[in-house]
């Protein structure tokens, strides 16, 4: 029986954080992910801060009981409000979280006014008020909640008139006023044709990459980064309806990787887990 590497454990309240893996992928191909959608309690962004604390606090001893290397906190709102507190529990572990792109955003060319959209737990966080006191500069930014779309992103369907329309309804008063979007929630990034399709053609800024390379980094400064020589492993987990659940994983990373997900990366198709 082959022993099991020491694997990077990645975690959102559902779908959105494949967005994130497909950048780790292409940025650590031959490291082991093992991802934990928890869309049985999905979305984060409209929970009690005390909930979503607790409920990374669980994820996270299960991956570092079963072997976990690394963690990324694939979530804007579990990062804005369980961070630090993971890195208080876990102190030897790198954990990398992600942020809404704001720096990226304010020092591109050309960005006058941005439009943030995220969960409005991610928006209510000082973490969030003192990235943009930072980053504001001289660019107008206007954060703008979206309840709801995480949820509806969550169902799958993504060329549906509805999605659109609730698109439409949170972010279409914005349409020619700005010249680009900040996705500070990692559902967004597969919704961007259709943002786009209400927008206009502006800029859109995700952490995805960000976060990738902060990993490699960590990764790095531990050495426990994995050996070139090794092929990458992907394996799913859910706290949802297992099969239905990981179906949709399966299609959310095909768009992430832009190829068969599971029989290019040699990955299994994940069991559902509380």
């Amino acid at each position: 029986m082959a022993v099991q590497r020491p694997y990077v454990g990645i975690f959102d309240s559902g779908a959105g954080g494949i967005s994130v893996l497909g950048a780790m992928l292409r940025e650590l191909p031959s490291e082991d992910f093992r991802y934990f959608g928890d869309s049985a309690h999905t979305p984060y962004g409209e929970k009690s801060g005390e909930w979503v604390v607790e409920r990374s606090m669980q994820i996270a001893r299960a991956f570092v009981d079963s072997g976990a290397k690394a963690l990324v906190i694939a979530c804007n709102t579990a990062t804005a409000v369980a961070a630090d507190e993971l890195r208080r529990a876990f102190p030897t572990m790198p954990i990398v979280g992600i942020e809404p792109a704001l720096k990226p955003a304010t020092q591109a060319p050309g960005m006058r006014r941005i439009l943030v959209m995220a969960t409005p737990i991610t928006l209510h966080q000082d973490k969030y008020h003192k990235l943009e006191r930072e980053w504001s500069g001289e660019c107008l930014v206007d954060s703008v909640e979206c309840p709801g779309l995480a949820a509806r992103i969550e169902q799958g369907n993504l060329h549906d008139a509805d999605l659109l329309q609730q698109v439409e309804c949170l972010v279409g008063d914005y349409r020619g006023d700005v010249d680009g979007v900040v996705l500070g929630c990692t559902h967004y990034a597969f919704i961007a044709p259709v943002i786009r399709q209400v927008l206009g053609d502006v800029a859109l800024f995700d952490g995805a990459y960000g976060t990738a390379r902060q990993l490699r980094r960590r990764l790095e400064e531990a050495d426990l980064l994995a050996s070139a020589q090794e092929g990458g492993n992907v394996q799913f987990e859910t706290s949802g309806p297992c099969e239905d659940t990981l179906k949709l994983y399966e299609e959310f990373f095909a768009l992430a990787s832009q190829g068969n997900p599971l029989d290019a990366l040699g990955g299994t198709r994940g069991r559902t887990r509380a």
